[in-house]
């Protein structure tokens, strides 16, 4: 089986072939939206980091930036940025540019002010709006992609039907040579055995109890214990009592097969196959996690329903909840409540979802992408200085 898509310098494949306009600090953010508003094609990517921020919190944000910028998915990076903040432009363009593609750093400080960076964004922006509109896509196996997969305003449905349905087509990624990422390190929480016991070997096993110990030794020292506050409200109204029962739900997306290693936020994978990356349960931060480390298509399941997607992914929306479908048909893409009156079986509904991330792959368009959902929401550690 294939996908057709674009060619990198590196050897990494794009589903998609976008001129990225990245702001690297929160004050460059409106800059960067003007430059991709007059750039036909461009999108903006904003946020509220890059600057005031300590150490490791400093250096997620720089990773982060970066890992979106490689996203195969990109074609060509505008990076904006002040001129004194703590994530400069050229960092970030230098971090980029280590995958061969065309990358501007612009600083508004140094460019002359907000005009004189929009201008300058402009014409550097028709240029490689220009030169990557000759890229034409090419057939790829699927050694090459990297699923996405994630799970937000669960309920019963969700553990029931939905997530087995993409833990089934997780499979088959997996069996044709591509990789598969699980991720919400606070929702394996009650389940990190159950994941431990499929690790490739005992120490990659330990990693995933670690990640799970660690997150909720940091909520302690907040005073925070997550068996309190989880289910969120909206997944308790949903049906689900505990975290435990959320977790054993919630780790379905990852299929069956062994886990071949544990990644921190935003990190790309180094081996294929199903991989786990430590990140927070927020929906959108997961997913920007994931995108930043290579990612190029998500699998996003919702059973009370949620129409976010991503800026430079695509993200496809499974629900199995028949009241939801009916009410927000126009953001799911797939419905797989059919499992649960025993039309369909898992694998069923994992195939077609297989068979959409090949289209999607190839160019189709899922419906948060039609709908112009570009959601980004950056991880963060510690406080502001």
């Amino acid at each position: 089986m294939e996908f057709w898509g674009y060619r990198r310098p590196d050897g990494r494949v794009g589903i998609r072939n976008q001129l990225l306009v990245l702001s690297s600090v929160v004050c460059a953010n409106r800059t960067a939206e003007a430059i991709a508003e007059a750039v036909p094609g461009a999108i903006a990517i904003q946020h509220q980091h890059g600057c005031a921020q300590l150490g490791a919190d400093r250096d997620l944000t720089a990773k982060t930036l970066i890992g979106l910028g490689k996203n195969p998915n990109v074609g060509a990076v505008i990076v904006v940025s002040l001129g004194c903040e703590t994530v400069p432009a050229q960092e970030v363009a230098d971090g980029i540019a280590e995958t061969g593609k065309p990358v501007v750093p612009l600083a508004i400080q140094e460019e002359g002010g907000t005009i004189a960076t929009i201008s300058r964004g402009i014409q550097e922006g028709r240029k490689m709006a220009e030169q990557i509109a000759r890229l034409r896509r090419e057939p790829f196996g699927i050694e090459h992609l990297i699923l996405a997969t994630e799970c937000g305003g669960s309920d019963t449905t969700s553990g029931m039907a939905a997530n087995p349905a993409v833990g089934a087509a997780s499979d088959l990624v997996v069996e044709q040579g591509g990789t598969v990422i699980l991720s919400e390190t606070p929702e394996f929480m009650g389940a990190e055995h159950i994941l431990a016991q499929r690790g490739k070997d005992e120490v990659t096993g330990q990693k995933v109890v670690e990640i799970v110990n660690r997150f909720e030794r940091e909520l302690l020292r907040m005073g925070v214990d997550i068996r309190g506050t989880q289910p969120a409200p909206g997944n308790i109204a949903g049906g689900l009592t505990t975290i435990e029962e959320k977790s054993l739900g919630c780790i379905y997306k990852g299929g069956t097969t062994e886990i071949r290693e544990v990644l921190g936020y935003a990190e790309a994978p180094t081996e294929k196959g199903l991989v786990i990356m430590d990140t927070p349960g927020h929906d959108v931060e997961s997913v920007t996690g994931m995108v930043a480390g290579g990612a190029q298509v998500v699998v996003f399941t919702t059973g009370r329903g949620s129409p976010t997607g991503n800026a430079i992914a695509p993200v496809i929306k499974v629900t199995a909840n028949p009241k939801t479908y009916k009410k927000m048909e126009d953001n799911i893409d797939i419905f797989a409540g059919k499992i649960l009156d025993g039309e369909e079986t898992p694998g069923d509904v994992g195939q077609r979802i297989f068979q959409m991330v090949l289209d999607v792959a190839s160019g189709a368009k899922p419906k948060a992408e039609i709908l112009g959902h570009r959601e980004i929401a950056f991880y963060r550690i510690g406080p502001t200085a």
